[in-house]
């Protein structure tokens, strides 16, 4: 890591990071293992490249796992790592506070929302 993050709150948020990354997460965490195009599927709006990207930063990070299967064509299902998996309270407990919340953080979000913050 080229800058060291002080705040280890901030070091763990350097994982989870972009629009996309907690949505994987929790998609991986309720179906164990999914393929690629199930995965874009899932995500609509999401581009092939970005999905990509986004996978490759989980695999190098730890968070998830790739595996290939040697076939015609390549098959590839992508799971989460026991490091991915001991994100996912930390997840439930952010959802949790959205349930809790939701009132305030809707009227938050349609006063202040701007996509570039989650991008």
């Amino acid at each position: 890591m080229k800058n060291n993050i002080e705040c280890p709150a901030e070091r763990a948020i350097y994982f989870l990071g972009g629009k996309w990354k907690i949505r994987i997460l929790f998609y991986l965490f309720n179906n164990k293992i999914v393929r690629f195009n199930k995965l874009k599927k899932e995500l609509k709006t999401i581009t092939q490249q970005m999905l990509s990207k986004q996978l490759k930063e989980l695999e190098i990070d730890g968070i998830i796992n790739r595996e290939v299967y040697q076939v015609v064509p390549p098959k590839v299902e992508y799971s989460l790592t026991e490091f991915g998996l001991s994100v996912i309270p930390i997840l439930k407990s952010f959802s949790d506070w959205n349930k809790k919340n939701t009132r305030t953080i809707s009227q938050k979000l349609n006063k202040n929302f701007e996509e570039n913050r989650i991008r």
